[in-house]
């Protein structure tokens, strides 16, 4: 017995000598990433996340959803503060300019060289490469989900009044909205015309009919830049929808109603919305069955040269004081998510779109697009390409925009409840959207954009 005893001490203590001479292993370099979405997509970056910490040992990123774009931002700027920020943070398109003045990041394209990875940023389609690069084309983000407006159009409401394409300029949507509307549907187009609907109404608009948002080509070449959307051809565009919301051609819809756009549109109670590519899968989920439906370009006004829609979503930005190690884990994530398996996995489960060339030909070459419930999203690539950016079709570079968003919404709600003109309306939002450019040009006194 002793001797059994005294031969399990001995194995014991080489053992403990074996496992004293064997190195611990590293234990992988942590570093945060900061999110603004919520719901399902929380849980796609969270699969998106653990499938970058399966695939290597070597880093282990933190993903936490701030729970929306604002918070994101706000909350990352009072962390920077305190010395507490992420190494990475998504930050929406319309934070740019405020990031860019902040100083607050590492660039991203130095980032990527200084760890050696070589990124063809040529790769990246243009609309959505200039909305996050400097004057000079530098990237300073990284563009991470992407998206773009497009028509959803009911195949079967149309079908009834004679048509098998979807309108192609304004002009053919209010004939098709009026035969509908004589056909018997009660609902032939429904609107939001709250802050976030700039995006589609004021934005978008804006860029296809190439017509300046701002001054100083969008605000690209100054801090000084000014609206002026009350003298382009966004005043015909806001008369025309009010026209047809007055003749009931329109209908609006929001959560506040009890029925947004994408549920109106889904359930058959409208035939036409203008909506994110990104709600291509929600609409493929929740539809009417048996409801026959597609995508297309939004229309532009006839006679037009119709330039490239504007990218919306938002990008990554890797923040200054962090260690190198966490920057080579950032590095590390950031190439990653540019893996073109990985934009198929991102836009399987999402319904954005492939920021990359070679992205969008990797899912073309596995059938992603051939067949429901994705056919038809690449529409959104088509009209996100339907030019090379111009000087205003590339973005928008406006501080506090988010502000101005919000003025849009409140103008727009009192031309639709007959407070005031369509100019009376469009003129105050250039005066209080000025006021908010004003006071952002005062908080970086002396400052340009990269």
């Amino acid at each position: 017995m002793s001797m059994i005893k005294n031969g399990l001490a001995a194995l014991a203590a080489g053992a403990i000598s074996v496992s004293m001479a064997l190195p611990a292993a590293a234990a992988p370099t942590k570093f945060d990433f900061w999110f603004g979405l919520s719901g399902d997509l929380a849980r796609v970056v969270d699969t998106l996340c653990k499938n970058f910490n399966a695939s290597q040992s070597d880093y282990e990123v933190v993903c936490t959803s701030q729970g929306n774009y604002d918070a994101t931002l706000q909350n990352t700027i009072a962390a920077f503060r305190a010395g507490k920020q992420p190494a990475v943070v998504q930050v929406y398109d319309v934070g740019t300019a405020t990031m860019m003045l902040s100083g607050a990041y590492k660039p991203a394209d130095k980032l990527m060289e200084e760890n050696g990875y070589k990124i063809d940023y040529a790769d990246y389609f243009p609309g959505i490469a200039r909305y996050y690069a400097t004057s000079k084309g530098e990237m300073l983000s990284f563009p991470f989900n992407s998206s773009t407006a497009l028509m959803y159009w009911n195949k079967d409401a149309f079908a009834k009044i004679g048509k098998t394409e979807a309108p192609k300029t304004w002009e053919d949507v209010g004939a098709d909205l009026q035969a509908m509307k004589e056909a018997g549907y009660e609902c032939p187009m429904a609107i939001n015309i709250s802050a976030n609907e700039s995006w589609q109404l004021m934005e978008q608009f804006s860029a296809i009919h190439n017509q300046p948002i701002a001054t100083k080509n969008n605000g690209y070449d100054g801090l000084d830049a000014r609206l002026e959307v009350n003298k382009t051809k966004f005043v015909q565009y806001v008369t025309d929808l009010k026209k047809w919301y007055d003749a009931g051609l329109i209908k609006i819809k929001s959560k506040d109603l009890g029925q947004d756009m994408v549920q109106a549109f889904a359930s058959g109670t409208c035939q036409v919305i203008m909506t994110s590519v990104g709600d291509h899968g929600t609409v493929g989920k929740t539809q009417k069955e048996g409801m026959n439906w597609g995508v297309a370009e939004l229309p532009a006004y006839a006679g037009t040269e119709r330039k490239n829609s504007l990218v919306g979503g938002a990008s990554l930005w890797v923040l200054s004081g962090k260690s190198d190690a966490e920057y080579k884990g950032a590095a590390a994530f950031l190439n990653f998510i540019h893996d073109p398996k990985t934009a198929l996995f991102w836009s399987t489960n999402t319904g954005y779109i492939p920021v990359t060339k070679s992205g969008f030909d990797y899912m073309k070459s596995s059938g992603f697009y051939d067949k429901a419930p994705f056919k038809g999203r690449e529409t959104a690539i088509a009209s996100l390409t339907a030019s090379e950016p111009t000087e205003i079709t590339r973005g928008i570079r406006l501080g506090n925009f988010t502000q101005i968003r919000a003025e849009f919404g409140t103008q727009m709600q009192a031309i639709f409840a007959n407070k005031v003109s369509v100019q009376e309306g469009l003129d105050t939002l250039v005066k209080n959207g000025d006021a908010i450019l004003d006071r952002f040009q005062q908080t970086y006194p002396g400052k340009t954009l990269p």
